[in-house]
């Protein structure tokens, strides 16, 4: 993914904040074509599209150009579903979704990074696992709450695009049934809430030693200095990428739902065990 791609996209939510009357709970921005700003294959955007327009999250819509780009803004609530995400005694991060324009924008960037599967851990409403797919990537969508589960098939049904979609508890699974060659795990959940969920993961892949060898790890990060957290270093994963042993390989910032109205985006940190 051209590095250009991603920060017009923060671009293109920073001007949408600016000028933002709404007061929607959830709001998503996406491009009506593809322009010389935001260059976007005709077929992929049409499915993202496809992606709101099948989701129940969202309600109503409205155009608007943001930067010269033609825009169509989709507003809705998720708080029903942030509230069955969090009534599992297992549930390690609650339901939070990244923009779909920035779920795409990571999909690409995986599939430059040669990645045959992504695995999107604590995956919602399965907005990673659908983009991964719709760019060619074997897909594998893992979550506990049945609501969001039922919720994503929902979405593939209306979109004809299909992907493995896994009810369960991601610390629980076994991973080594899914007969992943050179995969990329995406876990969700930030600094501190995603923790447990983000240990216990990368301890399953860390036991097998073709699969620690083959993998990325994506977690999402922070860019804000936070007071009365353990650890501030390393987008807030820092403890957790030394203990590890992480490489970090690069980052890409992206616009995500909890920073729709901040002037920090949220870092997407790709590693690989040492």
């Amino acid at each position: 993914m051209n590095e250009l791609f991603s920060k017009t996209i923060v671009e293109l939510k920073n001007e949408f904040t600016r000028n933002n009357k709404g007061g929607s709970h959830i709001q998503e921005v996406i491009p009506i074509s593809s322009s010389e700003k935001l260059p976007i294959d005709k077929n992929d955007l049409s499915m993202l599209h496809k992606f709101v327009k099948n989701n129940s999250i969202y309600s109503s819509t409205y155009e608007l150009e943001i930067l010269d780009i033609p825009c169509m803004v989709y507003e809705g609530d998720m708080s029903d579903y942030w509230l069955d995400s969090i009534k599992h005694d297992t549930s390690y991060a609650p339901f939070y979704p990244i923009w779909i324009l920035s779920a795409y924008a990571l999909a690409l960037h995986t599939k430059n990074l040669g990645v045959n599967e992504v695995i999107d851990i604590g995956s919602g409403d399965g907005r990673i696992a659908y983009c991964a797919k719709i760019t060619g990537i074997v897909s594998h969508g893992i979550e506990i709450d049945e609501n969001l589960v039922s919720l994503q098939k929902t979405i593939s049904s209306g979109t004809s695009v299909y992907y493995d979609t896994i009810v369960g508890d991601a610390t629980q699974f076994d991973y080594s049934k899914l007969n992943l060659s050179k995969p990329a795990f995406f876990i969700s959940g930030l600094p501190e809430i995603g923790e447990m969920l983000s240990n216990s993961v990368l301890n399953q892949i860390q036991s097998m030693p073709d699969m620690k060898k083959n993998s990325l790890i994506v977690l999402a990060g922070s860019h804000a200095t936070r007071k009365y957290v353990t650890d501030n270093s390393k987008w807030g994963w820092g403890l957790l990428i030394d203990n590890f042993n992480l490489e970090v390989i690069n980052t890409v910032t992206l616009p995500t739902y909890w920073t729709v109205d901040q002037p920090i985006d949220t870092p997407y940190i790709f590693t690989k065990f040492n």
